[in-house]
């Protein structure tokens, strides 16, 4: 299981969401509190923003270590500002490597993904059925062996087929749960995903306990903007995603949850 962050609305200090709160991403690295598996974060972590100004792609700052040891991460922190962030701790599934191209968020051009879950014994199950399933551009995508990266490559070939991001997240939930039904494969998939304009995020589980997912919209501490995270990072009006639902929101603030 891993600790997710999203983040939408005025530009920030990337420390302000990071690490600066009570129950920041570097506490819960190694203090979580509503983890469904695992007790810390501290096979790495990533941040993923876009820039305040220019319409480019967004970059990614990654790393094996744990986010409590990251020294140039304080530094960063403190310079670069933006108005849409995601970020993660991890902890890594027994069995894979920690290393960069397992480490998240993942990213092809304008969009990013994190994932908060796991696949049952992915690469025994679903590995070689979601692997098939790719078109030849998502599978050149996947350096490593997660179950996230082959999420993340599925939600950019149906993106390909989508009118948008939301229906993007929705077929490939759809898709991992007929996979999961086929093989008698439990799964969770809480999902943040963006395109720089907007955060789409899933709470979602088949067979197992739903990990824990919530959001905020316009709290005085962070006015004009949205925060998704696994847990509050800071005391507030954190609503729970309800289970089985799709969460969007754009530069109005206002979140869309809709069933799956």
């Amino acid at each position: 299981m891993c600790r997710l962050l999203g983040y939408l609305g005025r530009p920030v200090l990337l420390d302000r969401l990071i690490s600066q709160s009570d129950h920041s991403l570097v506490v819960q690295s190694y203090e979580p509190k509503e983890m469904t598996a695992g007790t810390v974060n501290a096979d790495g972590f990533g941040v993923g923003w876009y820039h305040a100004t220019r319409e480019t792609e967004p970059f990614t700052y990654r790393s094996t270590i744990p986010i409590w040891n990251e020294v140039n991460l304080q530094s960063l922190g403190r310079y670069v500002e933006s108005g849409c962030v995601l970020a993660n701790v991890r902890s890594a599934t027994a069995g894979l490597a920690t290393d960069l191209s397992n480490t998240q968020p993942f990213q092809y051009a304008s969009i990013l993904g994190l994932h908060n879950g796991f696949i049952k014994d992915f690469r025994q199950t679903l590995y070689r059925p979601m692997r098939d399933r790719l078109s030849d551009l998502a599978y050149q995508l996947v350096q490593g062996l997660t179950d996230s990266e082959h999420i993340f490559a599925t939600v950019i070939d149906e993106l390909e087929s989508s009118a948008n991001l939301t229906d993007a997240l929705h077929r490939t939930l759809d898709l991992l749960t007929e996979f999961g039904e086929k093989h008698q494969v439990p799964f969770s998939a809480n999902l943040i995903f963006s395109d720089g304009y907007q955060l789409v995020a899933s709470r979602y589980a088949q067979g197992v306990q739903t990990p824990t997912l919530y959001y905020l919209q316009n709290d005085p501490t962070f006015p004009d903007s949205v925060l998704i995270a696994s847990e509050p990072i800071f005391e507030g009006k954190w609503k729970a995603l309800p289970d089985r639902c799709l969460l969007t929101v754009d530069h109005d603030f206002e979140p869309d949850i809709t069933p799956i």
